[in-house]
């Protein structure tokens, strides 16, 4: 067998391979061997086929399989060989003429075919104990705790049904239905039955809630009022729409005492359980929100510190997985490169830098775990499906069996994982400086982040 480099570039390689039939013969009177002994055909005893008639009959099967069997090995030779890493499949390029074809599967031809190689780059690890990164931290205050509570109250503020001849006013709850028309026609999402309103809650179209003060039970109004400019929808942004609208129950506010007994309507054992409870919970918030800032400000570091270029088809994937997200995303908004203040070019630009950064991380992060022998153990996979199915009130045993009999999913949970362990390592050798903001600062800086990412 020869195998000659014929291209090598960057990353990539080729390499020509020529088997000579002799070769590809004596693998095939190999596996002939092998099935004289096994094999059982009409009018012959056990063992005592001819070679020569077992050849005739899966003459071009064993040789099909023989092939398949030496491009397998080859391939992993040319590999070892030269200590390459791949970062893809071999493309193997088999003959394409069919005379050639033939005489390779009746024996009768050398195989020439030719595979491409894509290998991972080397890549030098930087001193990961020079980074220095501030962890912003924000402690929670027990007027963030009473704002909580006062949420938590509201929403679970008892409502009686107003006495007869009352009418709505703010803060009512009122049950309506309701048919909306733009331009005289009904439109997508414009119709509803039994939807409660609290009046001055603002969640409903601008204006929509205070035409309903005044009405009463079982009263029909008209109320006219304009979709926003920047709606959702782009056949109804700016547009004005007309709804008439029938109250068919009013409910008014009862009064709610913040106290040992509220508490404990919602299965605490009193109102300072229910407050360190609450606490416990933001500063989980706030724990998480830091992380997510530091993880970032870390992976910039990476990004800056590791500068070396990624293999070209896995950016080109990459990209292509984000650029169907975001042409998805367009679609979906009715919205055009134009609105976002850019051009298709540009952005295909942008995010093809994107998709080359997110490459050369995932590559920096996955030689950092293997130097440091980071791996993901099936008990941390167990526990990620278990807090998953937890996602699913109700749905727990379905969600965990969906995950036990998948393995395909449950690896899917691997890689954010093994990302997790990695950036926990890279942190412990880093100095890491608290630096204390306002709840405020914390969570705007990761608004930000995310609007420019």
């Amino acid at each position: 067998m020869q195998v000659t480099q014929t291209h090598s570039e960057g990353l990539r390689h080729e390499y020509k391979i020529v088997v000579p039939v002799s070769d590809l013969d004596a693998r095939v009177d190999s596996r002939v061997t092998e099935l004289k002994n096994t094999v059982q055909l009409k009018g012959f005893r056990p063992g005592k086929v001819p070679p020569a008639h077992l050849k005739k009959l899966y003459g071009r099967s064993l040789m099909a399989e023989a092939i398949e069997a030496l491009v397998r090995e080859t391939n992993a030779k040319i590999v070892t060989d030269n200590g390459y890493k791949l970062a893809m499949e071999p493309k193997v390029t088999m003959p394409e003429a069919e005379d050639e074809i033939e005489g390779v599967l009746k024996g009768q031809s050398d195989l020439s075919y030719t595979v491409a190689l894509e290998v991972l780059p080397p890549i030098t690890l930087a001193d990961f104990k020079s980074i220095k990164l501030e962890r912003p931290v924000a402690e929670v205050t027990e007027a963030e705790v009473d704002e909580a509570v006062g949420r938590i109250a509201e929403q679970n503020r008892p409502y009686a049904a107003k006495p007869e001849g009352g009418k709505v006013a703010e803060r009512d709850r009122v049950t309506v239905s309701f048919t909306g028309t733009v331009d005289g026609e009904p439109f997508e999402g414009g119709t509803g039955d039994d939807i409660p309103v609290l009046v001055g809650s603002n969640t409903f179209i601008p204006g929509f809630e205070p035409q309903l003060i005044g009405m009463g039970a079982g009263e029909t109004r008209t109320v006219t009022v304009e979709f926003p400019k920047n709606y959702l929808s782009e056949k109804l942004a700016g547009k004005t729409a007309v709804f008439e609208v029938t109250a068919k129950s009013i409910e008014t506010p009862g009064e709610l005492t913040v106290d040992d007994a509220f508490a404990k309507s919602l299965g605490l054992e009193s109102l300072d359980k229910l407050k360190d409870a609450i606490k416990d919970r933001l500063n989980r918030e706030h724990a998480g929100a830091s992380r997510q800032k530091v993880k970032r400000v870390l992976l910039d570091r990476l990004d800056e510190m590791h500068k070396f270029q990624a293999p070209p088809t896995l950016i080109e994937d990459e990209f292509n997985n984000v650029w169907k997200t975001v042409l998805s995303d367009l679609e979906s908004q009715n919205k055009t490169f134009a609105d976002e203040g850019t051009t298709e070019e540009k952005a295909r630009e942008e995010y093809r830098t994107i998709a080359d950064r997110r490459v050369r991380l995932g590559l920096v992060l996955a030689e950092i775990g293997e130097k440091n022998n980071i791996k993901v153990t099936d008990e941390e996979l167990g526990r990620a499906a278990a807090e998953r199915a937890r996602q699913f009130p109700g749905q727990e045993q379905q969600v965990w069996e969906y995950y036990r009999k998948n393995p395909q999913a449950l690896a899917s949970m691997r890689a954010p994982i093994y990302e997790e362990k990695v950036v926990d390592f890279l942190l412990e050798l880093a100095s890491v400086t608290d630096k204390p903001v306002s709840r405020e600062e914390l969570f705007k800086a990761e608004d930000d982040e995310e609007a420019s990412a």
